[in-house]
């Protein structure tokens, strides 16, 4: 989940008018790890990631690119974010886990802003689970892993 991290990436701004269109290459590193992802560990940094954010008026969609968007294909099911540019991108997950009773998906939550052809922000992963009791065993329900990045974009 080191990569997990490529998830992120990238985007959203400050302002219902701000361009965050554009190709940004982030830079991640794992914080807390409450969903106990495989491959974690608190304080890796994976960098050079490839993040390409396009914009149609206030609708905003953040791809993540190459290896990262891969390990987001295998957590979450999908490597792209959507939302608005008020800061808050969300990826839904369509990749069941089972564990016992317990079924779960996992969902990404991008938050960010804009300064300049800066990006910086947060990526948190959270379990979305069946509520059964299987769940609160394994410490699947309500658990939180995030990242925090940075990352820029050519001049614009």
């Amino acid at each position: 989940m080191k990569r997990l991290a490529g998830l992120a990436l990238v985007l959203a701004a400050c302002g219902s008018d701000a361009n965050v269109a554009g190709s940004y290459t982030i830079a991640l590193t794992n914080r807390d790890n409450g969903c106990n992802l495989s491959n974690w560990s608190v304080g890796n940094q994976t960098t050079g990631i490839a993040v390409t954010i396009t914009q149609s008026g206030s609708s905003v969609t953040a791809i993540v690119m190459g290896g990262a968007g891969l390990v987001l294909d295998t957590v979450l099911g999908t490597s792209t974010f959507t939302g608005d540019n008020s800061i808050d991108l969300k990826a839904l997950g369509t990749l069941p886990k089972t564990s016992g009773n317990c079924t779960w998906t996992y969902n990404g939550e991008i938050t960010a802003e804009l300064a300049g052809d800066a990006l910086t922000g947060r990526i948190d992963y959270r379990a979305a689970d069946n509520g059964n009791p299987d769940c609160t065993t394994m410490q699947i329900h309500g658990c939180d892993s995030y990242q925090d990045f940075n990352g820029t974009r050519p001049p614009q």
